[in-house]
């Protein structure tokens, strides 16, 4: 019965379009639920919910948002379950008794609220201007200090210092940008001074829970980030003698470089650096945000740069105030400032 449970679950998501690998996620979820009650569906019980919650958050030591994911799992399935359209209720009265039959175990009691914008890790923060400019002057570095050596590995360096300025240039994720080719760039009749490196189409974007990759139009706005990639598809990644494969970003070997090697090599040059822990690959994307927000563009415009449904999402990788705040702020300052509400001169 249980097994059967499963592949209608299954189906249903699959109806709904869901991809093959969040459903199998949800279903080995439901499966752990299952094996840690020690009890079939037609026997949970709300406090089962309380028990595996407890335990995922004291001796699994899981985030708020990883442990509201699972029970958003454990809440569809058990919907599922308790929806009479799909007669499981029915069945399990006819197997095992009229008393035994799933009944709705996860509730706004026993589950828990999304009651903040953000809830990562609040030592996150971007690069300051100085440190971004440290970082990439670094990453420079090291191709100028592989070519007097003659060593090996001038070509990764060269490839991974444009990486960086990919990353901050365009505002991008650390699989974005492992995920793009040449093509992607292209020319952009706005801003033709950038040639054919106007706009930079993003096709594996971030994607909804259990829904395809989002793609999004990255107009680009930085003349020095056009200015490097530019060389680096034109003198430098024909030397990596790869010419038919498609990736931007190639290997020695003539693969695709992968997130974990963009990981490491950030990590090997922020710790050369001294610069915080704090500091990751992402840190470059809210460092696009926030720079942009200081330099006074558009706040719809950055959300749509970085693919963002909703303005709160953007304004969590923001650390200057709202349009409310600002113009609060020049009212407050406008009397100690010697001037009046309407720029005249006060007292």
């Amino acid at each position: 019965m249980f097994e059967a449970m499963l592949r209608g679950w299954r189906a249903q998501q699959a109806a709904r379009g869901l991809r093959e690998d969040a459903v199998g996620a949800r279903e080995r979820l439901m499966r752990r639920f299952g094996e840690f009650t020690n009890e079939y569906p037609w026997n949970w019980e709300p406090s089962h919910v309380d028990e595996w919650s407890l335990s995922l958050t004291a001796e699994q030591h899981l985030a708020p948002s990883t442990i509201r994911t699972y029970q958003c799992s454990l809440r569809l399935f058990n919907d599922y379950l308790c929806d009479s359209r799909y007669g499981w209720v029915a069945a399990c009265r006819r197997e095992f008794g009229p008393q035994t039959h799933p009944v709705p175990i996860v509730h706004e009691w026993n589950t828990i609220p999304h009651l903040n914008d953000y809830e990562g890790d609040p030592e996150a923060r971007p690069f300051t201007r100085e440190e971004l400019q440290r970082f990439l002057d670094y990453a420079d570095e090291q191709v100028e200090r592989a070519v007097r050596a003659k060593r090996k590995g001038a070509l990764a360096a060269y490839r991974d210092a444009t990486l960086f300025k990919v990353l901050y240039g365009w505002g991008l994720r650390r699989t974005e940008a492992s995920k793009l080719d040449v093509v992607d760039f292209g020319r952009n009749p706005a801003a033709p001074e950038f040639g054919r490196f106007g706009t930079l189409n993003v096709r594996y974007g971030k994607a909804k829970r259990g829904q395809p990759p989002r793609r999004r139009n990255v107009a680009s706005v930085m003349g020095w980030a056009v200015d490097a990639v530019a060389d680096y598809v034109e003198n430098i990644r024909p030397r990596f003698d790869c010419a038919e494969h498609a990736a931007l970003w190639v290997t020695e070997r003539g693969g695709r470089i992968k997130p974990a090697e963009i990981n490491a090599r950030f990590v090997a040059y922020r710790d050369a650096l001294k610069l915080p822990r704090a500091l990751v690959p992402h840190s470059m994307r809210h460092s696009y945000v926030s720079h942009l927000t200081e330099d006074g563009v558009d706040r719809r415009f950055i959300q749509c740069q970085v693919g963002h449904e909703v303005d709160s999402s953007t304004a969590v990788y923001t650390h200057v105030s709202s349009d409310f705040m600002n113009t609060a702020l020049r009212r407050a300052l406008a009397p100690a400032l010697g001037h009046g509400p309407a720029g005249q001169e006060g007292r």
